[in-house]
């Protein structure tokens, strides 16, 4: 059985009988029944948890006469990414905010989360950046189609019709490499620094590895600007009048 963080434990202990049972009923045969609840599992698990934490606190504070500091914060996120989004996008990039901004609270939080003693980072997994940028994937050209109906097909076979059989293989790559992308920067970029941080712990438990927690705290958050940015050009290319 593969080493468990504490809140691992916890799920398994509490909770690891019904994921059996909930993987069984899929046709699923978890490799471990007794602990069925990975780490990643759970890191995603309490992220979730800790943004859903996070938003009612928000919520439960808003107030227009006089804001506090969380709402100050969460304000100027919102107002950050609108402006990226209004520069990417163009008109109506309005619809598109809120899905930025939930996939953006999701990797940083993840990326951050490896920060604390005691956890990992889920995006330092292969399959949580898979599942974002598949999400991302899917979230764009439901929005390309929904713009443009069958004429976003025009994206994918170019202006020339005779050269429409040279371009659509070339477009369909192009496309599922901006998943590929999407996956390993965000995976190896976050791997890297786990591992970087873990190895100084080891070798230096005082002062040095506060350098590398630094840039741990920068490179997460470069990381998760770069996947929002890349899901914003995304989207604008999908939705553009101007294919």
């Amino acid at each position: 059985m593969p080493e468990q963080l504490w809140f691992t434990e916890l799920l398994n202990h509490y909770f690891g009988g019904v994921a059996t049972s909930l993987l069984h009923l899929v046709g699923v045969q978890p490799a471990y029944p007794a602990a069925p609840i990975t780490n990643t599992v759970a890191m995603e698990i309490l992220v979730v948890s800790l943004l859903i934490l996070f938003f009612v606190a928000v919520r439960a504070t808003l107030s227009v006469e006089s804001p506090g500091g969380l709402q100050h914060i969460v304000e100027m996120a919102q107002e950050f990414v609108g402006e990226q989004a209004e520069g990417v996008i163009g008109h109506g990039y309005e619809r598109y905010v809120p899905y930025a901004m939930a996939v953006g609270y999701f990797i940083l939080i993840s990326n951050l989360l490896g920060l604390v003693p005691g956890f990992e980072s889920p995006t330092a997994s292969p399959t949580v950046p898979l599942g974002c940028a598949l999400v991302t994937f899917f979230y764009y050209h439901y929005h390309g189609i929904r713009q443009h109906g069958v004429h976003y097909i025009k994206q994918f076979i170019g202006p020339v019709w005779p050269l429409a059989w040279l371009m659509l293989p070339i477009e369909l790559v192009s496309h599922l490499a901006r998943v590929l992308s999407l996956t390993v920067r965000l995976y190896a970029n976050m791997f890297a620094g786990d591992m970087v941080t873990a190895a100084f712990f080891s070798l230096v438990p005082v002062f040095v590895p506060v350098i590398f927690l630094g840039l741990h705290l920068g490179v997460a958050i470069v990381q998760t600007f770069i996947f929002v940015m890349l899901t914003l050009v995304y989207l604008g290319m999908a939705v553009s009048e101007e294919h």
